[in-house]
Order: structure tokens, then sequence, then C-alpha cells
């Protein structure tokens, strides 16, 4: 049967793809950044993966939706207990869009919390926060307890009633820990009552401490996920993207005698 023989690219299609790659391969020389990202995303990953392990890519997504968004809202939103209210009616009832970009940040932290509990209950129920991945588990409890601090520090940001009094709660359920229970009120509330300072720190505490915290934590945990694989059901005949070692031989009961697979086996019965 004769085969075919591949048609030679022309010069000029040769020079217009040498072209389009040259940046990429300029960039590649010079950081090796290219070659890394190929790696993270065309990595091997175990035949059985399935939606649930989409948990993790969406929480990360939804993380950066609300940088984004996070980041538009900063431009117009004025941390000042004169200011704050009237900046949020400006953002959603006169900016162009904004009602969609603030409602997008208001509802994405809810959702962000959920897919991180979602996330976190199918590491859980699949064993995946075993050996060797016990470091990855504690920086996702860690990024869920700096989530759930994203979210307290954000509500009172709109400078209502609601978030207001909200506040007041939350920093009164922190002072009941004990030892560090009344520090920790006095350093959030900054003052004696809830004010300008609180409204300014808790601003602060919402754009710049928790967020860097995040995204430090979130790199080191695709690292891990890079580095250790993905984990594979209780119930898939691989484990962590390798197949599991055959089962030995049965010995019908004595040991050292292997009972013959032709006849009379098991295979007959």
């Amino acid at each position: 049967m004769a085969v075919t023989p591949a048609r030679r690219k022309s010069p000029r299609r040769a020079q217009i793809e040498a072209a389009a790659l040259y940046p990429l391969d300029w960039l590649e020389e010079r950081s090796g950044l290219v070659g890394a990202i190929k790696y993270f995303l065309f990595r091997r990953v175990p035949r059985d993966t399935s939606w649930a392990q989409t948990l993790g890519s969406a929480s990360l997504t939804a993380f950066l939706v609300q940088a984004i968004t996070g980041v538009i809202l900063a431009f117009y939103y004025k941390p000042d207990p004169d200011k704050a209210y009237e900046s949020i009616q400006i953002i959603t009832n006169d900016l162009t869009l904004g009602w969609l970009v603030r409602g997008m940040h208001r509802w994405g932290a809810s959702v962000f919390i959920i897919l991180m509990f979602l996330h976190m209950a199918r590491v859980f129920l699949y064993g995946a926060y075993k050996y060797p991945r016990e470091l990855n588990w504690i920086v996702g409890v860690l990024l869920l307890t700096l989530g759930m601090a994203e979210g307290f520090t954000g509500y009172l940001l709109p400078w209502d009633q609601t978030a207001y009094w909200a506040t007041v709660v939350g920093i009164n359920i922190n002072g009941t820990a004990p030892f560090l229970g009344p520090f920790i009120a006095q350093f959030l509330q900054g003052g004696a009552a809830i004010g300008s300072d609180t409204l300014s720190k808790f601003y602060s505490i919402h754009m710049l401490v928790l967020p860097g915290a995040i995204a430090g934590l979130i790199g080191l945990h695709l690292y891990l996920v890079i580095r250790l694989g993905v984990t594979s059901p209780p119930w898939s005949p691989t484990e962590a993207g390798r197949e599991r070692a055959p089962e030995p031989p049965s010995t019908n009961g004595r040991e050292g005698l292997i009972r013959p697979s032709g006849r009379g086996g098991s295979n007959g019965e």
C-alpha cells in the first residue's frame, strides 16, 4: 500500500510560523517560563480523573474574579466613614456596569467560600490529605481560614447598619477567645468603638494583607499539586497516577504452592 508523502511547508508559511513563535522562543530562552507553563498544563494525570477534581480550579477562578473586581471597586471606593456609603451608592447606581462589578464581587465572595468547602470535602473523601500530601492539606486549611477572614473584613466596607452591627458581633465573638481575645478585639476595632480607624484597618487588611497571603499560599498549593500529582478516587485501579502492583497469585492454602491456571483451576470454576 502506497503511503502519501507529507506535504512540505512553503517557505512563506515557514517564515510566518517562525515570526509568530519568535516572541515565545525569545521568552523561553531567557526565562524558561514557556516550558514551565507547558509542564504545568500538560502533565500526566490519572485516567479516571472526573469533574470532582475541577473544584480546585474553580476555587482559583473564583479568587481571580474576586481580585479583578476588587481592584476595579478600589478605584472608586472611599474608605472614609462620611463617604464610604455614598461611594458604594455611586458605584452601584451611577458608574457604568458598576452594579455588575459590585454584584460579582459581593456574591462571588460566597461562591469562593462554598467552592473551597466543596474542594476540601472532596480531598477528605478521597483521602488526598494523607501521606505525602499532609502539607498541602494544611495549606488548604489556611486558605479556607484566610478566605473567611476576607469575607469578614469586607463586610464592613459598605458602612451601612447591617455591616456595622454584623462587625460588632464578629469582633465580640473574637474577643471571647482565650488569652488573645481582648487583644484581637482591640486590634480589629482600633479603639474604644468602631469608627474611622476600624474602617481603614479593615480596608487595608481586606485589600493588601489577606490577598497577598492568599496569593502566596495558592502558589505553594499549586507547586505541591504539581510535585505530588493528582490523586485518584479510593475505588480507582490507579493510585497517584501509577498502576497498582499486581496481586500475588493464590496459593490454595499452602505457602509456596501456586495453583495452576490451566486445568481444574479457578478460571474454570
